[in-house]
């Protein structure tokens, strides 16, 4: 309305009857870090770059192995090609309890190529099965070259061309200008040699709880193949190395799990060891029925005289039932993962089914078939509950008759009455990060009781909100949330001389029932 009224008429005077709303953020979005086969789209390179995606098919736009004639991506067994060596054990009797096989009574191990192995790609394939939605990947690079030697029996599995700097550099780079992902995974880390490990968990760690605005998923060293009576050294390992910050913006899960995600047509000849299979495992005389069919097939279109991987394969198994058998161990090992993708897919399915309140425990895991250790009740304990340092590990088992299900709720800081709980640190993430970017709205306003009357208006209507859904709990509004913001009640004279605006905001958020204790007494025999 014009500030002076000279002219004769009627004027309208619009006033806003109702405060701006708060619209709760997005609490499912990972941040995926790691190498990957390709990391480029319209002649522009991604490596990097964070780039939001929401399907499996836009990561294959972007980082998947493409058909140079039908751009489309290839087939699955050109995305992820490792290599896996069978080489005979150095003990050769029947001690020899270790060996992953015997053929023509030899013992023999099947080990892969440390530079060849990623997790991943894998891992997303994992967190698309378990309900996974948006997520953004940073892509630090193709992978490198192989070292045409297998891993030694019995060490850990370190691929040298995984570098820790690489995720640091994310970490403390682009990633710290997204606003966007609510968690951060990095499948690969467990790659790392044990210090740079240490490294890039810390710095996880350090990352959300700047930011806290996410959380970090981690994985334990040593959980592909723990032992089953020393694997406790490597959490013992795992909670030294971690230390004291940010326990509360993280949770960790234990052990790798044994999946489906790479079936029989996923991997060939080539992934087995190619030609080097032949010559050291399987049969060499002239009599070979390998060989002999080899020689005997159809050659491809073109007057090549090479078959293809695929020929290759095919033959092999109708040949030879030994090398069916190290098929079958190979994908078997190649489908051990890190949990940390698996668990990503399932907060987002949780989130988007029940809400962020809600603990991501108690629920199956789709694509999984089993842990690469089985823990009872007894051993989960000292994982839950560590009375030493505090720093709770999730345990993922598997229930006859259920299948594998995660079995913890915790942050790292299980000692915490406040932040004991991953559902309860990103219950107040979301609700921090809601209001904060609702109270953007107020900066520069009055700060004068007009002001201060809309934000405790806003705030109200939003905690109600939640209150209905049970987010936060209390038998009326009243007793599960207080907002306060005035002079006298969150401020002083001095307080608004120098422009600050104090808002408490106190919410009763609801918590698990991780201990459920049903106490039965027998009584008399009444008439």
């Amino acid at each position: 309305m014009p500030n002076t009224l000279a002219t004769p008429g009627v004027y309208i005077n619009e006033v806003n009857a109702f405060p701006n709303s708060v619209v709760p953020v997005a609490t499912a979005v990972p941040a995926f870090i790691g190498y990957t086969a390709r990391a480029s789209y319209a002649g522009k390179s991604y490596t990097g770059v964070p780039v939001t995606l929401n399907t499996l098919q836009d990561y294959m736009t972007y980082f998947g192995v493409m058909n140079p004639t039908t751009l489309q991506p290839a087939a699955d067994n050109l995305q992820y090609t490792p290599t896996y060596y069978t080489t005979a054990s150095k003990v050769q009797n029947s001690t020899n309890t270790t060996a992953d096989i015997v053929i023509g009574g030899k013992y023999y191990d099947i080990e892969p190529d440390p530079n060849t192995v990623y997790y991943l790609y894998n891992s997303i394939k994992l967190f698309y099965d378990n309900g996974g939605g948006t997520c953004v990947v940073v892509s630090v690079g193709p992978y490198g070259p192989p070292s045409g030697k297998p891993n030694v029996k019995g060490t850990p599995l370190a691929n040298p061309n995984v570098i820790g700097n690489d995720f640091l550099n994310v970490l403390q780079g682009v990633l710290m200008q997204e606003d966007a992902p609510t968690m951060i995974v990095i499948p690969d880390a467990t790659l790392l040699k044990p210090n740079d490990n240490l490294s890039v968990n810390q710095a996880i760690l350090m990352h959300c709880s700047t930011l806290k605005s996410r959380v970090g998923l981690l994985d334990v060293q040593g959980g592909n193949a723990p032992d089953p009576m020393l694997w406790p050294n490597d959490i013992a390992a795992f909670r030294t190395a971690i230390g004291l910050n940010g326990l509360d913006y993280a949770a960790c899960y234990y052990p790798f799990l044994k999946t489906a995600i790479l079936e029989d047509s996923d991997i060939n000849y080539n992934t087995l060891g190619g030609p080097k299979i032949l010559s050291a495992v399987l049969p060499t005389a002239a009599v070979d029925p390998v060989k002999t069919l080899l020689s005997q097939m159809s050659l491809p279109p073109g007057g090549t005289n090479t078959p293809t991987p695929l020929q290759i394969e095919n033959a092999m198994l109708i040949a030879s039932p030994t090398y069916g058998q190290i098929h079958d161990l190979v994908l078997a090992k190649m489908n051990i993962l890190p949990p940390c993708g698996a668990m990503a897919g399932a907060y987002t399915l949780v989130d988007n089914e029940k809400g962020v309140w809600h603990a991501p425990a108690n629920i199956s895991l789709s694509s999984v078939v089993d842990t690469t250790l089985k823990i009872t009740d007894l051993t989960q304990q000292n994982l839950n509950v560590d009375a030493a340092t505090g720093k709770s590990i999730n345990a993922i088992r598997l229930f006859p008759g259920k299948g594998v299900i995660v079995w913890g709720a915790r942050t790292l800081d299980g000692n915490s009455d406040d932040w004991r709980y991953i559902s309860v640190r990103r219950t107040l993430v979301m609700l921090e990060q809601s209001m904060k970017l609702a109270a953007n709205d107020y900066v520069f306003e009055p700060n004068d009781a007009n002001t201060w009357s809309l934000i405790t208006s806003m705030l109200n209507n939003f905690l109600t909100s939640l209150w209905t859904e049970g987010a936060i709990v209390g038998p009326t509004p009243a007793a599960a949330f207080q907002v306060m913001v005035g002079l006298g009640l969150t401020m002083t004279p001095e307080d608004i001389l120098q422009g600050i605006m104090n808002i408490s905001v106190k919410v009763a958020v609801s918590h698990p029932a991780e201990f459920i204790v049903i106490t039965i007494q027998q009584e008399m025999q009444s008439a």
